[in-house]
């Protein structure tokens, strides 16, 4: 069945996923017409599955009926301290039980969650604090020590969740939710109404700018709802381009989950925990992503699906022990945010072959998931991510903006209704990147004749690590702040399992010396780990550069390719 056919097909009245069209902020867009219209009426659909389980943590066990309850406390007592609509709660820690309890609570008071990079330094994560303006920060042990330092008097009530606050200044949440397997001693779950605008502001995710500065994206009530519906229009598209009926929306979709992405991506809160939560699937967690803990968790959890970037799924699949697990439950794996080996699907077809398996890609500015492709469809293409969905539209346009013909080559634009707003408190960038409902995404891609999407290169001097984005900016300027570095080059280096990583390429100052070590200890107060380079060449001659005094990268890249085939 063709795609056109496949839409057409789904596109019915009174169905799922009929469409239609509204003016958002003055842009007619494509719009999913039966979707609900805010997060609470997203969080009300869990209040079917009282009974069933929500969250699991180690040896702890949430019931939805005990969530909801917590949540509720928790957004009455940030009313009662005095948040109100578009106030910012700021939420910093590790994927924990308290993380969506808090994301929940902030949203349905009315106020924007902000949630913050749990991988960042304390002086990484201070300004992105500072430029959301938060009037609550809800913050871990970890999280907290790296930032109270740098807080200082600032004016912001302080929760803490599983620490021993440092003063009277902050408040254990425990005090407010008890101990989250414990929440259903609670008193009934009573919400506050708050007033909620399906495109009014709801969350701000940070992602760091070219300048290494960080930028928050706002993305409002029905951005976020969009990508859950562009998720399962996706899925029924698959169903169907496969010669399948899809499976009915009122039919039980409760399942089991294991949440490998962290909460505070786009991909972690918008493409998984809420649509899960909605669904009332159970969703399993991990302090931290390990192979040898999740194959045993799988079967234990009887997980039925997995959703990250593409170094999850390698890792399980080159297990050593993975014959001794039982892995029959699962349904699903998918994976985005970096680019994924060609021959993954195929790997994963060999090994477990009743699994479907998707790729997709998006970004922040999209609110997730904005092209997907799914099932048969990623078997036959396996170098594409896919197509938008229904509500989606794509182009490829030249320097200026133009759209260019299928096959050309060019900067990918995106336009639909999971869009983000903008910046915030960026009009300037906003402007240059948010163009008549189109987001510049910043990638190079060419279309096919089928209209499926082939991402080729980045615009953006960026290295992708297993789905996170490192900016070589961030690291360079970090790297002149040793006083014996003369010149400094970042550029990204293959790697089997997280696609790529980091290396620097240095020139020292004259007299100067300077170890592999020396850099290291230099980077480690500066920057959050995974950034800190896997490479560190030291040349005795400066780097190459053009002829407006550019450093060629390009030059480095060969050249760090040719030693690395010495190497092997």
């Amino acid at each position: 069945m063709p795609i056109s056919a496949a839409h057409a097909r789904l596109d019915q009245p009174g169905g799922r996923f009929e469409t239609g069209e509204e003016t958002i902020r003055g842009v007619r867009l494509k719009v999913w017409k039966n979707a609900p219209q805010t997060l609470r009426d997203v969080f009300n659909a869990t209040a079917q599955f009282k009974n069933e389980t929500a969250l699991v943590y180690e040896d702890e066990r949430i019931s939805y009926g005990a969530f909801r309850t917590a949540v509720a406390a928790l957004s009455r007592q940030l009313m009662q301290d005095g948040v109100r609509e578009g106030d910012r709660i700021a939420i910093a820690m590790r994927n924990l039980p308290e993380w969506p309890i808090a994301f929940w609570a902030a949203v349905l008071c009315g106020a924007i969650a902000v949630p913050l990079n749990a991988w960042w330094t304390g002086a990484e994560l201070a300004p992105a604090l500072q430029d959301c303006g938060a009037r609550i920060l809800i913050a871990d042990g970890e999280r907290l020590e790296r930032l109270l330092p740098l807080i200082g008097q600032r004016d912001i009530r302080i929760y803490t969740a599983r620490a021993t606050p440092p003063g009277a200044s902050a408040t254990p949440l425990e005090r407010i939710i008890g101990s989250p397997a414990n929440c259903h001693r609670l008193t009934e779950a009573v919400f506050p109404e708050a007033p909620l605008e399906p495109d009014g502001d709801a969350t701000i995710f940070y992602t760091s700018g070219t300048t290494g500065s960080p930028k928050g994206v706002v993305s409002s009530h029905r951005n976020i709802i969009a990508n859950i519906w562009n998720g399962a229009n996706a899925e029924a598209r698959g169903y169907l381009r496969a010669g399948q009926e899809p499976p009915c929306s009122t039919d039980a979709r409760r399942s089991a989950h294991l949440m490998t992405a962290p909460f505070f991506h786009v991909i972690g809160c918008f493409a998984n925990m809420i649509p899960h939560m909605m669904e009332g699937s159970k969703i399993v967690l991990m302090r931290r992503w390990d192979a040898d803990s999740a194959l045993p968790l799988i079967e234990r959890e009887r997980i039925n699906s997995i959703f990250g970037v593409p170094t999850i799924a390698l890792q399980i699949l080159q297990h050593p022990r993975i014959a001794e697990f039982d892995l029959t439950s699962l349904v699903s794996i998918g994976y985005g945010g970096a680019p994924a080996p060609v021959n993954l699907a195929e790997m994963i077809a060999s090994a477990l072959p009743h699994v479907r398996v998707t790729q997709g890609w998006g970004m922040t500015e999209t609110s997730g998931t904005a092209i997907t492709n799914p099932d048969l469809d990623y078997q036959r293409k396996p170098e594409s991510c896919g197509v938008p969905s229904m509500t989606g539209e794509v182009k490829i346009t030249d320097a200026h903006g133009q759209a260019l013909p299928r096959g050309d080559i060019g900067e990918l634009w995106y336009k639909g209704s999971i869009v983000a707003r903008g910046y915030w408190n960026k009009p300037q960038e906003t402007a240059v990147t948010f163009i008549d409902g189109w987001v510049r995404t910043g990638d190079v891609a060419r279309l096919d004749e089928e209209g499926f999407v082939y991402i080729v290169d980045r615009l953006k001097d960026v290295v992708i690590r297993g789905g996170e984005n490192i900016y070589c900016i961030e690291i360079e300027n970090a790297l002149y702040a040793h006083p014996a570095v003369d010149e400094a080059a970042v550029i990204g280096i293959a790697h089997p399992t997280l696609g790529e990583e980091p290396a620097a390429i240095i020139h020292l100052k004259t007299g100067a010396k300077l170890s592999e070590d020396d850099l290291r200890a230099h980077l480690a107060p500066r920057l959050a780990a995974y950034k800190t380079p896997s490479r560190f060449v030291i040349l005795t001659e400066p780097l190459p550069r053009g002829p407006a005094g550019k450093i060629l990268k390009n030059e480095l890249k060969a050249m760090l390719a040719e030693a690395q085939s010495k190497e092997r």
